[in-house]
């Protein structure tokens, strides 16, 4: 039979997901071990996910350079011998940092587990920061700095989260050339020791995990003693002034303009939370969103345009982005901020909101299918002490959302006044 091409397939409306449970076990020194068994191949992903971020940090960059240097060299072997026995066995590891939390991931076959845990310890207890490396790593940051900051993009993102929040604040601080040049390896060093090597962390062990492997991390991992748990109680950063309004950056050698417009929200423990998801997607979060309809089908402004709910630990925020041409800046806002007016003042129809819900639903499923993404959601609410069962809601809160929840959303929290712009090239 011949396929009719002209006729769309059928479909089926996502109502409900189950997210698949984690197993919660504590080990032998009181560091939770969640294991998320699922997937057919032998391949293991373990995360060990500190207190460490720019959060907890007593000198600016300190928790960057801390969790980057645990590959640099041990009391046993030297960058150069970590990275050839982690390859020997084909693991991958990766020392991440954000303004919340610093970790180490390690990806690896099951049956290399013993031979990566050793590693692991080895890094986590007795990271020395060699003076070379130190200087290396150093030079390596200012050299990528100095690129990203020749970027509109990236200078418009930076200066956007400054103006939300406040340059001493951790979520507005970002990277400068003299802040690195600055901090010393004793205080790199110091935030290690404290926040790193004698601080109890989780662990989120994923794949195709069995009791052999449990075992096995807890008796590398799960030995050392005398841990502290973090303590958050002398760190108040709610005090701090942000700046808000509008900037402009004006680089006479720049054709495009990046453009950055942002308020400061909430995390995902707030009861619009779900409702301004949904806000989100109709006008930018998405390729058929009303900012890409408008500003890239119809003017062809730009190649691309999105918004995004952002969520922090502590806090959160709204964000658009876009680059274009100078000469269609002003242009550019303007249609964002019509769009912006009319989800304020006129209702969302019915078969658009129906398909932005339909979208919302098929990609969340389709992002849990394979246990690393599945530990990935599982870790927001592990992390951000979220109930069990809130993503077992996405899709319940998601449908639940009517036309005018989203003119609240939009006449609550995107009121033009409030709305913070920056414009990094010129208009």
């Amino acid at each position: 039979m011949q396929l009719d091409r002209t006729i769309a397939p059928s479909y089926r409306i996502i109502r409900s997901i189950h997210l698949p449970d984690a197993e919660t076990i504590t080990l032998d020194n009181g560091i939770a071990l969640h294991v998320i068994n699922i997937g057919e191949q032998p391949v293991i992903r373990l995360e060990c996910i500190f207190e460490a971020g720019t959060w907890y940090e007593s000198q600016p960059g300190a928790s960057y350079f801390a969790i980057k240097m645990l590959t640099e060299g041990t009391l046993t072997r030297s960058s150069a011998g970590i990275s050839e026995a982690f390859d020997y066995v084909g693991a991958f590891t990766e020392m991440t940092h954000s303004a919340d939390r610093a970790g180490i991931v390690v990806y690896c076959l099951a049956r290399f587990l013993p031979e990566v845990l050793p590693l692991v310890q080895e890094l986590i207890a007795s990271a020395t920061f060699p003076e070379k490396e130190w200087e290396d790593l150093q030079n390596i940051t200012l050299q990528n700095l100095r690129v990203n900051q020749e970027k509109n993009a990236y200078l418009a993102t930076r200066q956007l989260r400054a103006s939300l929040y406040g340059t001493e604040h951790p979520y507005g601080r970002g990277q400068s050339e003299e802040q690195i040049d600055q901090l010393s390896r004793e205080a790199a060093q110091a935030h290690y020791e404290q926040h790193i090597r004698n601080s109890s962390y989780r662990m989120i062990l994923s794949g195709q995990v069995g009791q052999q492997e449990i075992q096995l991390v807890n008796q590398y991992l799960g030995q050392v003693q005398g841990l502290v748990t973090p303590s958050e109680t002398e760190l108040d950063y709610s005090a701090l002034p942000a700046v808000g309004g509008a900037s402009l950056t004006e680089k006479a050698e720049s054709l495009q303009s990046s453009i950055r417009l942002g308020k400061r929200l909430f995390t995902r423990k707030h009861p619009d939370y779900f409702k301004m998801l949904v806000t989100n997607e109709i006008l930018g979060g998405y390729f058929g969103s009303r900012l890409m309809k408008n500003i890239r089908e119809e003017k062809g402004l730009t190649y691309g345009i999105s918004s995004s709910v952002v969520t922090l630990r502590h806090d959160g925020y709204f964000t658009i982005g876009t680059d274009v041409k100078k000469e269609f800046t002003q242009q550019t806002l303007d249609e964002i901020r019509k769009e912006i007016n009319i989800l304020q003042t006129q209702p969302v129809p019915d078969d658009e909101l129906q398909n932005v819900k339909n979208f919302m639903a098929g990609e969340f499923a389709g992002s849990l299918n394979t246990a690393f993404e599945v530990a990935d959601r599982q870790k927001i609410l592990l992390l951000d002490e979220l109930p069990t069962d809130f993503f077992d809601r996405y899709i319940e809160q998601i449908h639940a959302t009517t036309a005018e929840d989203i003119q609240q959303m939009a006449n609550h929290y995107l009121q033009q006044e409030d709305l913070t712009e920056v414009v990094v090239g010129g208009k």
